[in-house]
């Protein structure tokens, strides 16, 4: 664990014991999924992703092991109704076939540990017409697919911002920051507007949202921006939602639902559609299914147009046993050719938790099997699954199989 991580926990910690006024038990909330697989060549587990590709199909094809543990506490209760919170998670990364240590490493393959989030939060505030305000580090607004694991529309920042507050009959939502992923460079002033609540039917609503980027202060940067809305529709096919999603976005706001590169400009521009569903039509019969298509428009460089279609069908045989399949291809088209990508899997599978979609836990016996074209090979970065030089040498297919253990409490 690292030091930083272990400090914001025993400040967390300390401040809920030591607060002098009345406070709610601490809750403790988790994720993880842990596994252990191989490949048909005899080595390890090695997974299927497209070059170009934002996302890849995640069953039986997750090379890592991953826990999120998180803490929270509503310190006090004031007069007005509203409550004082705060919230500290850790993710913990490692990848498959290497020793776990969960620390920041330089070694190749060598694992992590990282502070999530970090905020404190004033909720229901009644200055706010009860709305909410918070500051810190926070997974705000993650908009996603479950089935390959891909944040399309994703505001999660380090910074402040002003939560569904209500107007009328809609909710109005602004998220200033500076940095929105670890990996950002160099940090920008983000604002982030959504309007949520337009009713279009009995069930369906729309969410629009405005990004706008700053131009940072570094050579050859500029200024963009990015719009997004999507319709959710309650109880699709006795699921979750129907969710349908346009975006569009110039320069740095190319990345969309992150910061993009901020040397593009506005000549660089990005639109994405999304559509995606789970149903449980029965109760032993559910499942989830997507569709993307995004087309990328550089003026110096090639133009990228990526298309993802998938479907993950689940049936309980009985109360604890189920078989979960799933079946994506995913297509990149380019200049040097149209790469292609098509993976499936079957997956027996022990749940505990009940017979829909989404009862965890779930402990998964799989066997994955990945056909791809000559355009993927030859995009492919050295040594990686896809490469002539990677697990399956000059062949353009292969197969994975392994256990996998997926959970999530509150």
């Amino acid at each position: 664990m690292s030091n930083s991580l272990r400090k914001a926990i025993l400040v967390s910690l300390g401040v809920c014991l030591f607060l002098p006024f009345p406070a709610e038990a601490l809750n403790f909330s988790g994720y993880y999924r842990l596994g252990v697989g191989g490949n048909t060549n005899g080595s390890t587990q090695s997974c299927f992703k497209l070059p170009g590709a934002r996302s890849k199909y995640r069953l039986g094809n997750e090379c890592e092991l991953w826990s999120e543990l998180t803490w929270d506490h509503d310190f006090v209760q004031l007069a007005d109704g509203s409550t004082l919170s705060g919230l500290v998670m850790g993710g913990f990364y490692n990848p498959i076939g290497h020793m776990p240590k969960f620390k920041d490493s330089n070694e190749h393959g060598g694992g992590s540990s990282r502070v999530q989030q970090m905020f404190v939060e004033w909720k229901n505030a009644g200055v706010l017409n009860g709305g909410n305000f918070w500051v810190g580090r926070r997974y705000y607004k993650r908009n996603d697919i479950h089935m390959t694991d891909y944040y399309y529309w994703n505001q999660s920042a380090t910074g402040f911002g002003f939560d569904e507050v209500p107007i009328g009959d809609l909710r109005y939502s602004y998220v200033f920051s500076r940095k929105d992923n670890k990996n950002q460079e160099p940090y920008i002033n983000r604002h982030d507007f959504n309007v949520n609540g337009f009713k279009t039917n009995p069930g369906g609503e729309v969410q629009v949202g405005l990004s706008y980027l700053q131009k940072p202060d570094s050579e050859d940067a500029h200024s963009g921006w990015a719009v997004s809305m999507q319709h959710k529709q309650a109880g699709f096919l006795g699921g979750k939602f129907n969710t349908f999603a346009l975006q569009y976005g110039e320069g740095p706001g190319t990345g969309l639902g992150y910061t993009g590169d901020t040397t593009l400009n506005r000549n660089n521009k990005t639109w994405r559609v999304v559509e995606y569903f789970d149903w449980q039509t029965t109760e032993r019969f559910g499942g989830q299914f997507e569709f993307i298509y995004e087309k990328n428009i550089n003026p110096d460089g090639p133009e990228l147009r990526w298309m993802s279609a998938g479907i993950r069908p689940v049936y309980a045989f009985t109360e604890q046993f189920k078989l979960s399949g799933e079946v994506g291809h995913d297509q990149v088209m380019t200049s040097g050719g149209t790469r292609k990508l098509t993976k499936f899997t079957v997956a027996p599978t022990w749940s505990p938790g009940g017979m829909g979609f989404w009862a965890r836990p779930e402990v998964r016996v799989f066997y994955t099997y990945a056909t791809w074209n000559k355009a993927a090979q030859r995009a492919a970065d050295p040594d990686t699954t896809l490469s002539d030089t990677g697990a399956f040498g000059s062949e353009r297919h292969g197969g994975n199989f392994g256990l996998q253990v997926e959970y999530w409490w509150k």
